[in-house]
């Protein structure tokens, strides 16, 4: 079953009078149950896409299809309630809410639309799947910022969503803080969640079962042999 499906996605911004294709005519199609990872080099359209697929940044033209419903055809209450409901995203950067415990944090999804169900019992599982709920009672200013991503990641597992959807979960971080992270990523993509993450860290292609890369707003299949010719991917 087809989870995600892009058709001819295309952004365009101006800058200095000319026009340019942040995103340039993508097209793309992931199957529920898959990881698919897309590396590329920082402003080469990674986040742009994201921003559009979790329906946070309306392409210029093209379409997204997201179980079978148009995306840009859903009122913006329907288009909210969706990505609640369905899209887990975990945003670059720091995102927590500095007032609000751990545990509120992991919390707050399930309060933005009517549900039923026990916010704290499930906050406290997710918690505990990726080894935090030690840190429960703490505030984000007490956290490393590996922690931090695991927080977010907890966060947006909140209402179970179809997809997860990442955008660099592993910046700034150490290696052995990475490698956690993607080996957690695995694990949810084990679970039976969807997953898609961006990135410029080459430490990603050994996740997932496709990679894509992402160049000056198109993206293609990534080539091994090109990518092993590109020592300072990252930078």
């Amino acid at each position: 079953m087809t989870m995600l499906e892009v058709n001819e996605l295309s952004k365009q911004y101006q800058r200095g009078g000319n026009v340019f294709n942040a995103v340039d005519r993508v097209s793309l199609s992931i199957e529920a149950g898959a990881f698919v990872s897309i590396i590329g080099r920082s402003g080469s359209g990674k986040s742009t896409l994201l921003n559009m697929l979790t329906g946070l940044l309306k392409p210029t033209s093209g379409s997204i299809f997201f179980d079978g419903v148009d995306l840009g055809k859903l009122p913006d209450d329907d288009l909210s309630r969706l990505r609640n409901d369905r899209i887990g995203y975990v945003p670059q950067g720091v995102s927590a809410l500095s007032n609000f415990t751990v545990l509120d944090n992991v919390r707050l999804p399930f309060f933005l639309h009517k549900r039923e169900g026990d916010a704290s019992g499930r906050a406290v599982f997710l918690l505990d799947e990726v080894g935090l709920l030690h840190l429960a009672g703490m505030y984000p200013a007490q956290l490393s910022g590996g922690e931090l991503r695991r927080v977010f990641i907890a966060r947006a597992l909140m209402n179970a969503p179809d997809i997860l959807i990442a955008d660099e979960p592993t910046a700034d971080l150490d290696p052995a803080s990475s490698d956690e992270i993607l080996q957690l990523f695995s694990r949810i993509n084990h679970n039976g969640t969807t997953v898609l993450i961006v990135t410029h860290a080459l430490d990603a292609l050994g996740f997932g079962d496709r990679v894509l890369k992402m160049d000056a707003g198109k993206l293609a299949v990534a080539q091994k042999m090109a990518i092993n010719r590109i020592p300072n991917y990252n930078q």
